[in-house]
């Protein structure tokens, strides 16, 4: 039996998938899985139908991924976490905009039209939960925190 090893020997750094982290990890866990299905079925049965639509789904699934293991790792991959969730709330803001501006560039749907409507908004709302999490866990700010 082996232990589980602490994210970095001499790391001051909160871990990024402690506590809150544990449901942020989990739901972009789910997110990722959900996104990875949706992409492969659509790219693999109706392609020729919607490319764009869904090349977009797949990237999404992608950064979901990133971003998930990211955030499970922390450490030396905080950088990944924070590049994984800036790319998702620009991609879900440029695709929810261009999704409603020309339903027409659309014709099927995508993880991030209508700012993730499909998905109860969760897609919207994700990243800056994402990226509030990373600056509420990054070095020092325990330390910042008690010295007001």
């Amino acid at each position: 039996m082996t232990a589980e090893q602490p994210e970095a020997p001499h790391d001051d750094t909160p871990p990024t998938r402690a506590g809150f982290g544990r449901v942020l990890v989990a739901v972009y866990g789910i997110l990722a899985l959900a996104a990875t299905g949706r992409a492969s079925y659509e790219l693999a049965t109706k392609f020729s139908d919607a490319p764009l639509a869904y090349l977009l789904s797949l990237l999404a699934a992608v950064v979901y991924i990133l971003a998930t293991v990211a955030l499970w790792r922390g450490g030396a991959w905080r950088g990944v976490a924070w590049v994984s969730c800036s790319v998702e709330l620009v991609g879900v803001l440029a695709v929810g905009i261009a999704s409603l501006a020309d339903a027409d560039a659309f014709p099927a749907s995508t993880v991030w039209s209508g700012f993730g409507s499909g998905y109860g908004y969760i897609p919207l709302v994700l990243p800056f939960v994402g990226l509030w999490w990373l600056w509420h866990t990054r070095p020092h700010a325990a330390e910042e925190g008690t010295s007001a």
